[in-house]
This record gives C-alpha cells, structure tokens and sequence, in this order.
C-alpha cells in the first residue's frame, strides 16, 4: 500500500493527497527520490526518511526506522550538496543510518546494513555493515542468477 502511495505522489492530480497520506503513515519519502523496481517497505515503512536526493536500485529493502540523510544541516555550499545512492538488491535493516557530510554517499548492491548501523560513507558489493559508526563485519554471498 505505501509503495503505492508513493508512486502516486508524482501524479499531477493525486500528488497532494497520496503525499500527505504516506506522511500519515509515517513514511517521509519525498516525490524528487528515484524508486526503482520492486522496492518494499518492509512493516510498512513506519519511520523511513529519505534524502530528497537519494537514487533508489531495483528490488531495494527499507525496514522501519531507516535513516538517509545529512550529518551537518548547517552546510549548503554547492560543493556539499549530498547525493545518496542505493544500489539494486540491498537491505537497510531495522534502524539503520546512511549519513553523508558532503558528495555522493554509495551503499553497493547486495549489501545489507545491519539493524541500528550508522554508515558514514560508501560501502562496497554483497558486504555486510554494523555498529555505530558502521564497519565491515562481512561478505554476503552474491546470488547466482541464469541470464
């Protein structure tokens, strides 16, 4: 349901409406974010919130509570303005934080982010993040797929 909500709030006519519906619901995903294919929401997306500027892979998962964001609200030079990417087929688990200070924050494809991680910077491929802040703790196996 909310992954509908926030298709819809790029409608010229139901914009408003599916936009202060999802924000209802908890969930501060900005209309200017790029969603790829297939993302979920997983527990409904209670407590998300996205960068304005955040680019979103295919078959992404965002659990409750999920952080994307900025570490330092006083910069508005150009040359600080964030950009966050999230690469295909990753998961930010229950709590996490993806944070930058300045540039293009990168979560690579595969990697999951452990529940209450706070990641400072970008991550590789298929690795797997926690602690606070976040570090390396291990490889997720890359899934073997039949092009």
């Amino acid at each position: 349901m909310v992954e509908r909500l926030l298709t819809l709030q790029r409608s010229r006519w139901a914009g408003g409406v599916a936009r202060q519906a999802s924000l209802l619901l908890g969930v501060d995903i900005p209309p200017s974010v790029t969603i790829g294919a297939d993302l979920r929401l997983q527990h409904r997306g209670r407590g998300i919130v996205l960068h304005p500027r955040t680019t979103i892979g295919d078959r992404v998962r965002l659990f409750h509570g999920v952080t994307v964001g900025r570490s330092d609200p006083y910069t508005n030079a150009p040359e600080n303005v964030e950009q966050f990417v999230l690469e295909d087929e990753l998961w930010l688990c229950a709590g996490a934080v993806v944070l930058s200070g300045r540039g293009t924050v990168r979560v690579g494809r595969g990697t999951v982010v452990g529940a209450n991680a706070v990641v400072v910077g970008s991550t590789g491929e298929f690795e797997i993040w926690g602690g606070v802040p976040a570090r390396e703790i291990g490889e997720r196996p890359e899934p073997h797929r039949n092009h």
